[in-house]
């Protein structure tokens, strides 16, 4: 799947922790769940992990099926990334810290998962190293690129006028492009009208006092399927 332009964007909920967040979701368009195993506030164990799992694959989303599951990790070794995936049966390992394309590449083959890779954008000009020009090297290493704010986690939006040169550029090598950073029910529908992103992944935007919001999860999936 290439980014298009039509079709309704895929979510992605991440940072999950409790098994009410999940219960909650039930019935909701959300495709994937992410778990974060690197150092965070929402940072949860293997074991801690495998438990929400079962909890989500029996909780059916809106077309039936259980949601995907996405581990965060940064920088890893392999080994970390075998004893975490013995533990919980992850779907996607996601690589959030300065993974090269082959190791990348070598995770997804060891590991038969996908794989996908965050890269952040500053605020200054949305062009940290050679800009859209980085994807080149994922080619065949990763199925996903997923767009964060520099630094990740801050509750702040790049700049969105770089998505398009992001998108030719994830086109051009056969990935998919998600968006991070910044999002919330206020500005899902902004997001998606403007740029019709594959998908896109929040964590804080859908939170209150630091703890997943079922009103806020159900607003911003309403916002981005309807849009």
């Amino acid at each position: 799947m290439a980014n298009s332009v039509s079709g309704s964007s895929m979510v992605k909920i991440c940072g999950i922790k409790q098994e009410d967040t999940l219960i909650g979701m039930s019935g909701l368009s959300v495709e994937y769940i992410g778990f974060v195993f690197a150092k965070s506030r929402r940072q949860v164990s293997p074991e801690r992990a495998a438990e929400l799992l079962a909890v989500a694959r029996q909780t059916p989303m809106a077309n039936g099926k259980p949601p995907r599951a996405v581990g965060v990790f940064v920088d890893p070794t392999m080994e970390q990334l075998a004893e975490t995936l013995s533990i919980v049966p992850l779907d996607v390992v996601q690589l959030h810290g300065d993974e090269t394309p082959e190791f990348c590449r070598r995770a997804g083959e060891r590991f038969e998962v996908e794989v996908w890779r965050a890269l952040p954008v500053t605020e200054e000009d949305g062009d940290p190293i050679e800009g859209p020009a980085r994807l080149d090297a994922y080619r065949g290493a990763v199925s996903t690129i997923l767009l964060d704010t520099a630094g990740g986690g801050t509750g702040k939006a790049f700049r969105w006028e770089v998505i398009p040169a992001y998108q030719e550029a994830a086109l051009r090598n056969g990935l998919q492009l998600f968006i991070a950073g910044g999002l919330s029910p206020d500005n899902a529908d902004q997001l998606i009208k403007t740029y019709h992103p594959v998908g896109v992944d929040i964590s804080s935007g859908v939170e209150t006092d630091g703890v997943k919001d079922q009103h806020k999860i159900a607003a911003f999936v309403e916002r981005v399927k309807s849009s």
